[in-house]
């Protein structure tokens, strides 16, 4: 990223609902809550509630991005806290409990479109609920002291707050040269990468530590890898590797090798993301102390785009197109940030012929992992 603009006033998902939106690409995302429903499910019962509680609950969505997934994960929660107070309270004269939620992510997230679907989708649930929208980091305290009940985060913790500085030291051995993302790249970039995600998960949890009453639930899903793997990506087959890796550096060479951006330019892009493993989290959350881990899970998700793969691999140029797209869903805001509206779509162009000359790669099976841990505020 440019070091004159803060990662998060651009760093969001793209925006809107057209071929190139994240609620029309988040297949991925879409799969892994599905895998981590029981487990959340799980999660929402372990919370501390008492006969004649507070009739008034507190969850926040943080990282809430924007689509079905967004809305999907909050109906889960709504609809386990609600059955569990029916049991606490049986039928009796307690009020009908009032839940409030919070839709949080960066200023930059589309939140015109999440309102505009959100009405739609209260009314017409019987898992009605007050809800606000709240923007900001989550790497910063959001809410008051001792005010959340529930707090999920799906999807988003494996987001930077930024590029480790050690990464754009321009020549030094933390210098990501030629590639976009770690993957594969020199072991001092990998560690930078390492310290800066263990900074901002230590930071995320300090903040809701404060935000949580006691007894209160955290449940975070974030894109991990399992314990003892060194590579950020378990499978050297994986698409997940070849789409963010291969095929970005491909069509970022393009670029340089058409004389469309210098070298420099290209070596000055990174991808904030770090996959965590159980042990790096599991770390995090005992210094920060206040969490006690009720379950961890590393879940294999089979990519849901298998099957779709196979029925684009009759049309090279759909399947070139259906890639670019799922990859801008989740890059192109700051890429464009970085490059500007013209090379941005260069550059996607370029990426979509790649992808659409990878016929054997379109073969393989694909998966990832996650890591989904639920702890109680203590």
């Amino acid at each position: 990223m440019d070091s004159s603009r803060r990662l998060e006033d651009v760093l969001s998902m793209q925006g809107g609902e057209d071929d190139v939106s994240y609620a029309k690409n988040s297949h991925g995302p879409a799969a892994a809550l599905a895998s981590s429903k029981p487990m959340l499910t799980s999660a929402i019962h372990s919370i501390k509630l008492t006969k004649g509680c507070s009739s008034h609950l507190k969850i926040a969505d943080l990282g809430c991005a924007v689509g079905d997934n967004t809305f999907s994960t909050v109906d889960t929660v709504v609809e386990v806290l609600r059955h569990k107070l029916t049991l606490i309270n049986g039928k009796s004269d307690q009020p009908e409990p009032e839940l409030e939620v919070f839709f949080s992510d960066l200023p930059s997230n589309d939140f015109n479109t999440l309102f505009r679907s959100l009405e739609e989708k209260v009314n017409s649930s019987s898992q009605k609920y007050f809800a606000a929208g709240v923007p900001g980091s989550f790497y910063r305290r959001l809410f008051p002291k001792g005010e959340l009940h529930v707090v999920v985060t799906m999807s988003a913790l494996q987001w930077l707050s930024q590029i480790p500085e050690k990464v754009m030291e321009k020549g030094s051995k933390t210098w990501n040269k030629g590639r976009v993302w770690i993957q594969g790249t020199e072991g001092e970039v990998v560690e930078a990468y390492a310290e800066q995600a263990d900074k901002d998960l230590v930071q995320f949890l300090q903040c809701r530590k404060e935000e949580i009453v006691e007894g209160g639930v955290l449940f975070m899903l974030m894109g991990g890898r399992p314990s003892g793997l060194v590579s950020q990506v378990s499978d050297h087959d994986s698409r997940l590797k070849y789409l963010f890796t291969t095929l970005m550096d491909q069509a970022w060479q393009d670029l340089v090798d058409e004389g469309l951006i210098e070298e420099e330019k290209r070596d000055g892009f990174n991808i904030p993301v770090y996959l965590r493993n159980t042990e790096e989290i599991a770390s995090a959350i005992d210094r920060c102390g206040g969490f006690k881990i009720e379950k961890m899970e590393v879940l294999k998700i089979t990519d849901p785009m298998n099957v779709k793969h196979q029925e684009l691999m009759r049309d090279p140029q759909s399947y070139g197109r259906a890639m670019s797209n799922m990859v801008q869903a989740g890059l192109k805001p700051i890429i464009e940030a970085y490059l500007g509206p013209d090379l941005t779509r260069k550059l996607f162009d370029r990426y979509a012929i790649r992808a659409a000359a990878s016929n054997e790669f379109i073969k393989k099976f694909s998966f990832y992992y996650m890591i989904a841990v639920s702890a109680i505020r203590v």
